[in-house]
């Protein structure tokens, strides 16, 4: 077998347990080193030279990548969705808005509104913008 190819069947088999082991980021890099090594065994025929590359390439990515990688899987995803996605979106008046009654147009639909703090009065044509939804009722501001 060929160098190189035992150097991409290496970075293969490496990415493959990162999948399977629950990712921790480190296989996956030590996978972009042996693919490093890969090109390193076909550019050169020294055979030290792709061990040199996959170390060097597999250490920056552990210190430069990993912690980056491993960060964004800690932090919460903000996907929004039902209701929740209306939130912080604007509306147009079409009848005044206050803290009983109001009427606004969201996204293309006709919701009932009223007033977030209860006592504004919203005229028709202004734009406000939802902070909450009770029911079927935009709280706009």
């Amino acid at each position: 077998m060929d160098p190189w190819l035992a150097w991409l069947v290496v970075a293969l088999v490496l990415g493959v347990l990162e999948m399977v082991t629950g990712g921790t980021f480190v296989l996956i890099m030590l996978a972009g080193g042996a693919l490093a090594g890969s090109v390193a065994s076909v550019v050169t025929d020294n055979p030290f030279v792709p061990w040199l590359v996959f170390a060097a390439v597999s250490v920056g990515l552990l210190v430069a990548l990993r912690p980056v990688a491993a960060r964004h899987t800690r932090q919460p995803m903000q996907l929004r969705s039902g209701v929740d996605r209306l939130l912080g979106q604007p509306a147009e008046v079409l009848a005044e808005v206050s803290g009983h009654d109001g009427r606004v147009k969201l996204h293309g639909e006709i919701w009932s509104a009223k007033a977030f703090d209860g006592q504004t009065v919203f005229a028709p044509g202004q734009t406000v913008h939802v902070l909450q939804i009770e029911g079927a009722t935009a709280l706009v501001g």
